[in-house]
């Protein structure tokens, strides 16, 4: 009897995620070595690569889904698809060209408007994030809560929930980085006011809500992506014990 051909297993949408942003992390940190990439070059090489390398691989993995990416042309055919892969080849631009290591490669899918999976790299760390990780057992609340924020322009509702909250402000370059801190345990709270694009948040929340975190706009109203246009300009990110007093904080601080 002849051996029947064994059927290659197919990737899941995780898996796909997961493989394609390591496959991006390692040409960023590639780029990152002295010398292989001019520091004026860096920033413009990294965002240009990233992306080419994104497009190709989820194109190659999933060439009946669209693509909506912060660094390609955006003509809209997508708003009529059901699947939406939303990317942002290089999180924390600056971040990156200054050699730092709180930057991300941001892999998330939207189905029907709502994340449902992805993966976030953080290359200069050698870690990666992705929805069919394990759920993490995360620590006991702290006496105040850690807030991760802006390095560079934490909005002033941010300001007044923190202060409302006790809470320690911590600095962060990328989205990403930020959120999986939550993710970690190394923060309780990521809330973003000021402005946003789907791609800085898509994957981040399609992961933390993965690990058992809530996940909303900072009214409290679901995050959807996929939109005609992408702007998505606030986040939270929290632990569930600090949904109620950070959402009544931001009613607060925002009336």
């Amino acid at each position: 009897m002849e051996p029947r051909p064994v059927t290659p297993a197919v990737e899941t949408d995780s898996e796909v995620a997961r493989s394609v942003a390591l496959d991006a992390a390692a040409l960023l940190r590639t780029l990152c070595v002295a010398g292989n990439c001019a520091d004026g070059d860096l920033k413009r090489r990294g965002d240009a690569e990233a992306n080419t390398l994104i497009l190709d691989r989820l194109r190659a993995a999933r060439p009946d889904d669209f693509i909506l990416s912060e660094e390609a042309a955006d003509d809209r055919s997508r708003c009529a698809a059901s699947r939406v892969w939303v990317v942002d080849p290089l999180d924390g631009t600056r971040e990156f060209g200054e050699r730092r290591e709180d930057w991300a490669v941001h892999i998330g899918l939207a189905v029907d408007g709502v994340p449902v999976a992805g993966a976030v790299a953080l290359p200069a760390t050698h870690q990666i994030f992705v929805t069919d990780d394990a759920p993490p057992t995360f620590p006991p609340l702290p006496a105040r809560p850690r807030m991760v924020v802006s390095r560079t322009r934490a909005h002033e509702i941010v300001q007044r929930v923190a202060k409302t909250l006790d809470a320690e402000l911590v600095p962060m370059g990328s989205a990403g980085a930020k959120a999986m801190a939550v993710v970690e345990g190394r923060a309780e709270i990521y809330l973003h006011a000021g402005g946003q694009y789907e791609w800085d948040n898509c994957a981040p929340v399609a992961v933390a809500q993965a690990a058992g975190l809530h996940a909303s706009r900072i009214d409290g109203s679901p995050l959807v992506y996929n939109c005609a246009d992408p702007l998505l300009p606030d986040v939270l990110i929290c632990r569930p014990e600090y949904v109620e007093a950070v959402l009544a904080a931001v009613a607060a601080a925002n009336p």
